[in-house]
C-alpha cells in the first residue's frame, strides 16, 4: 500500500502501516521519491537543520545519503492520534572512512487530509559502533525483510 493511501484519522492498524510504509520509503534512499510523501510546503526540523518544501527535502536527503552510506532504517510506532503519529527509530550507516554508526531518535509527524506529511520534527543521537555490533543486516538500498526483527525485538 502506498504511504499516501493511508490517511487520517488513524487507527492502530493504519498508523502502524503508515510507519512501516515510511520506513520502506526511506530505505529506498531515493530523495525524489521520498519527497513525494510530504506536502509541497512541508516543514521539518531534523536535528538542528530546518527544511521547508519538497525541493529542500530532496537537497537535504541527497546530502544525507551521500555521507551516510549503506543506510538501513527501522521505525516503530510510539503513539498516534487523529492526524499525528510519533515514532521511535534507529538506523545504521557508515561514513566515508568506513566507520559504522547507529543513530537513535524520535519523530513527531503531522499529516494533511490526503495522508501527506506536512510537519516532521526529528531528534537524533549518533553512537559509534563496530562492524560486529551492527544489527541491521539486509541487502543495501532495500526494504527491511518481513522476517527481520524490529526495534523491540532487537532490544533497542
Amino acid at each position: 500500500m502506498s504511504i499516501s493511501a493511508l490517511t487520517p484519522p488513524f487507527t492502530v492498524e493504519t498508523a502502524t502501516a503508515k510507519v512501516r510504509a515510511g520506513e520502506d520509503l526511506w530505505n529506498t534512499r531515493d530523495p525524489e521519491r521520498v519527497a513525494l510523501g510530504y506536502t509541497p510546503d512541508s516543514r521539518w526540523r531534523n536535528r538542528s537543520t530546518f527544511v521547508h518544501g519538497r525541493d529542500q527535502i530532496v537537497d537535504f536527503l541527497t546530502d544525507k545519503w551521500a555521507s551516510e552510506r549503506d543506510y538501513r532504517l527501522i521505525k516503530e510506532l510510539w503513539a498516534y492520534s487523529d492526524n499525528r503519529i510519533a515514532v521511535r527509530f534507529a538506523y545504521e550507516y557508515r561514513d566515508a572512512q568506513g566507520h559504522w554508526f547507529r543513530a537513535y531518535g524520535n519523530e513527531n509527524w503531522e499529516f494533511d487530509t490526503n495522508g501527506l506529511m506536512r510537519t516532521r520534527h526529528a531528534s537524533i543521537n549518533d553512537l559509534t559502533i563496530k562492524d560486529t555490533e551492527r544489527l541491521f543486516r539486509w541487502d543495501s538500498a532495500g526494504v527491511r525483510p518481513d522476517g527481520h526483527p524490529g526495534l523491540s525485538e532487537l532490544g533497542l
